[in-house]
């Protein structure tokens, strides 16, 4: 009714906004478009919000509510089946949509779909799969459906007044606000749904754990659920990687994700491995496309072939392994890579009230419970209000015990029939409720035995009323009332959990390190941003490296295939790689063009580069104004495998001068300036910091408008008497540089442009 409520109050709202003069003769050019939202987005918003795509506390949204109710109505509750199109049709007069969109909401929620862990319709012919996203379902004229035992739970007090009944779209039939569910369907089935600015993704739990659950909650609202519902639990069965902090999580707040990965097994006779269970979230075609993609792209070429096999018997994907696989490497591998292992987004949005709500699973189960508790009550009164109109009616009876005669002779002597009832509420002083129920025994009940019969009824209800009255006043007795029929439920229902949990740490997880080789090369960099990558036998055998004519390489190191790569850009960011994701060069080949390897933004240039396979070190960068920084590389260590990160250093200053050191390393450097001024300093000198975006400290004093214009280590310069232009304090003035004193033995960095 609230829901009906708020439709009506929105409706005369945009009634009397489209009515409004203003508005109405406002041309739509002239027209804000907050005001045009209003009127013509914001009722469809509410709509699909309200009315289609988020499910309510009952579990159902309002199609699938819609076409079980016309189910019911039919008689397919325990009936034999029908032609769905025969469904489709009469759930049309409840439900505006065209057949095909109620037949697909049929289809979901049918045995044969396999997408509901407790499917509501029992059907007969071809529904399709939930993990297929090819095989089609038939025709609703070929498929005969009725509705399952379990129906009888979420129908149970429907016709005592459990719920509310509002008008069809068109008037001419009643249908139910919501159904009156006995269990917590909302968490038993999955749900998902899409609206206007949220979305609603509800995971499916198993049926008897939940009915623990909420009695467990019953007793003790603070109670852990985790103990006794653990997790999740699919249609599709398979493996839940269990992480008992992030489903706490899940729970609370009713949001965040778990992974699903598949269940197979190996035939190491045939060489084959078969999958009989994927994730919920995934398909058989998905799967395979994504397998293929694999083995060409030459990631898994331990695969021969693979093919679906799924019959009637049920899923299987069929894997053929070349000789001398490691079948369970291989696996872990396609878990990586592929939607054998798939992740499920939980996002538990609900309406309440006709109000969308993101809940946590205790905030779920204490709505049901308020709910339910007044479906209870509802069907309590209605019962109540029963057995006083008969007792009222028995009571009448037991007046006409005192003197059966008298009644005959009172109905005997009365010429008109319509003096019959007048005449009995005389003779006995009952009312014409009382005289009319009398005046209805048929004259072989007319006997001292069968209105004692009927009066010995009548103290057995007054019995019932009392208790019924009690149960009423009492909220532990409806809670009771609650907590055994959840039990006869899990009982009648329930069943073993289809989904194995399987602890997070019990799980190997793939490392692309386990099969890719390991090994010395040299990496190289030119000043056009191409990479070189040789192996050390191919660097000793090559003469000249090719490069392009006004390119040059100008800076190198050792490194390992398996170790990280870091390149440092002119736009002070940072990209990160694998160095095995590069493929070896050749002497003669140009090498790999970074600025699309890496993807980096239009007019980028690669400035600097270091490996690392432990994220230790130093690195010592000194800027044109004259400042220098020094912080650990581990600033750029991250959890996710984030290939780009911006502000990787200091942006105030074009940077003259990179240097990366071992922790441990305390080298003599060498600056220059513009106005060729030097000083020899520890790298010590200049202060370490923690973070990457640092601006160091004054290394050398500005003087005439100069620049600091290089950065070396002493080692990398003949410098004939260092000690004269050492300093051993921060900022200094330099000295300059005296004739050929100061050489350099090799590529630097200070004409980088």
């Amino acid at each position: 009714m609230a829901r009906k409520k708020k439709e009506e109050i929105n409706n005369d709202s945009l009634k009397a906004r489209l009515t409004d003069s203003s508005a109405k003769d406002m041309p739509a050019m002239d027209q804000p478009i907050t005001e045009m939202l209003e009127i013509n987005y914001m009722p469809y918003a509410m709509s699909v919000i309200v009315s289609r795509a988020i499910p309510e506390i009952d579990g159902f949204k309002p199609s699938h509510r819609k076409l079980l109710y016309t189910m019911y109505k039919m008689g397919l509750l325990g009936g034999n089946r029908t032609k769905s199109a025969n469904v489709v049709g009469q759930t049309m007069k409840l439900n505006p949509h065209g057949d095909q969109a109620i037949y697909d909401t049929m289809v979901r929620l049918t045995r044969g779909n396999a997408s509901l862990l407790h499917p509501f319709v029992d059907s007969k012919g071809n529904f399709g799969k939930q993990y297929s996203r090819d095989m089609q379902c038939a025709a609703p004229r070929y498929t005969e459906v009725r509705l399952e035992k379990i129906c009888e739970e979420i129908f149970k007090g429907i016709d005592k007044d459990a719920v509310d009944m509002v008008d069809n779209y068109d008037g001419t039939l009643k249908e139910p606000v919501l159904l009156p569910t006995t269990f917590p369907a909302v968490l038993v089935n999955a749900n998902q749904g899409i609206a206007v600015g949220m979305a609603s993704n509800i995971c499916s739990f198993n049926l008897a754990e939940v009915c623990a659950a909420t009695e467990a909650y019953l007793k003790d609202p603070n109670a852990d659920l985790l103990e006794v519902m653990p997790a999740p639990d699919f249609s599709g069965g398979g493996l839940l990687l269990y992480d008992k902090e992030a489903m706490r999580q899940i729970y609370q707040t009713g949001k965040g994700s778990f992974s699903l990965r598949s269940r197979y097994k190996v035939d190491k006779s045939k060489n084959i491995i078969e999958i009989t269970e994927i994730p919920y979230t995934a398909s058989v075609e998905a799967i395979i496309d994504n397998i293929a993609d694999l083995v060409k792209a030459g990631k898994a070429k331990e695969i021969a072939d693979i093919r679906d096999e799924t019959d009637l018997d049920g899923l299987k994907i069929t894997i053929d392994c070349k000789r001398g696989t490691d079948h369970e490497q291989l696996m872990t591998k396609l878990f990586r890579f592929t939607k054998l292992q798939d992740t499920f987004s939980c996002n538990f949005n609900i309406l309440i009230d006709g109000s969308p709500r993101v809940l946590g699973v205790p905030d779920i189960i204490s709505e049901w419970l308020n709910w339910r508790r007044k479906c209870i009550s509802r069907e309590l009164s209605f019962n109540l209000a029963k057995m006083k109109k008969k007792l009222h009616l028995l009571d009448g009876l037991a007046e006409i015990l005192l003197d059966i005669d008298k009644a005959i002779k009172i109905i005997r002597n009365t010429e008109l029939e319509e003096d019959v009832i007048p005449n009995l509420m005389k003779g006995f002083e009952i009312d014409e409720e009382q005289a009319e129920y009398v005046a209805e025994i048929k004259l072989r009940n007319i006997n001292k035995q069968y209105i004692l019969n009927r009066i010995a009824d009548r103290e057995k209800l007054k019995e019932d009323i009392a208790d019924t009255e009690d149960i009423l006043r009492s909220p532990k007795r409806i809670d009771s009332i609650i907590v055994k029929t959840l039990r006869e439920v899990a009982a009648k229902y329930g069943q073993e959990r289809r989904t194995e949990i399987v602890a997070n740490e019990e799980t190997h997880v793939f490392e692309e390190s386990q099969i890719i080789p390991d090994y010395r090369l040299h990496l190289m960099l030119t000043r056009h941003g191409y990479l070189k990558k040789h192996t050390m036998n191919s660097l000793r055998n090559a003469g000249d490296l090719k490069t392009k004519e006004d390119d040059e390489i100008f800076m190198g190191f050792e490194a390992e295939n398996k170790s990280d790569l870091l390149v440092f850009t002119d736009k002070c960011n940072l990209y990160k790689a694998h160095v095995y994701d590069f493929s070896d060069t050749k002497p003669g080949e140009l090498g790999h063009f970074l600025n699309s390897e890496l993807s980096m933004d239009e007019g980028e240039k690669p400035i600097f580069m270091i490996s690392t396979t432990d994220y230790k070190g130093i690195l010592f960068i000194a800027f044109e104004n004259g400042k220098a920084a020094r912080f650990p590389i581990s600033s750029y260590e991250t959890k996710q495998n984030r290939k780009k990160l911006l502000n990787a250093f200091f942006d105030g200053s074009k940077p003259v001068g990179f240097k990366f050191l071992s922790e441990d390393e305390d080298p003599d450097m060498v600056a220059t300036s513009s106005i060729d001024k030097a000083v020899v300093f520890k790298c010590s000198l200049v202060p370490l910091k923690t973070t990457r975006t640092t601006q160091g400290v004054q290394l050398l004093l500005s003087k005439k408008g100069s620049v600091l214009r290089s950065l070396s280590l002493l080692a990398e310069v003949e410098v004939e008497d260092p000690e004269y232009y050492r300093i051993r304090k921060l900022p200094a003035i330099g000295y300059y540089i005296r004739e050929k004193s100061l050489e350099a033995k090799q590529l630097s960095f200070d004409d980088l442009k």
